[in-house]
């Protein structure tokens, strides 16, 4: 069984920086993709970054390109979310999700292309 656990979230003021972390047991390898999404208050779940099994590729959503950064340490089977000049929008809990499996250049963006997803960690940002 695979689990995922989110941490690094808080309380924040508008244009402050946030590091979110994932942790992933219950595998034998790190082959395979992970992403983020972030679900606010009365909306659908969105697609927030996703990074390929090696590291190599990346995709971010245009609302966060530029202030967002995903990456990943296949040593510590941790993924991690840095979060640069918050805004009140940026509001949501944020959630890691992994597939069953993935290629090594697939980064999945779809909510659908994951199968496993963690708790979700608040990040609420001030004016």
């Amino acid at each position: 069984q695979v689990q995922l656990v989110e941490s690094g979230g808080g309380l924040v003021q508008a244009g402050g920086s946030l590091r979110l972390s994932c942790a992933a047991s219950g595998r034998t390898s790190s082959n395979y993709a992970m992403g983020w999404f972030r679900q606010a208050p009365g909306k659908e779940r969105e697609f927030v970054a996703a990074i390929s099994w090696n590291g190599a590729y990346k995709a971010h959503a245009d609302s966060v390109k530029g202030r967002f950064t995903i990456s990943r340490d296949n040593a510590k089977n941790t993924v991690y979310l840095q979060i640069d000049n918050l805004k009140p929008e940026d509001t949501a809990v944020y959630s890691c999700a992994a597939p069953r499996s993935s290629s090594y250049y697939q980064v999945p963006i779809r909510s659908y292309e994951y199968d496993y997803w963690g708790q979700g960690t608040q990040v609420t940002v001030s004016s």
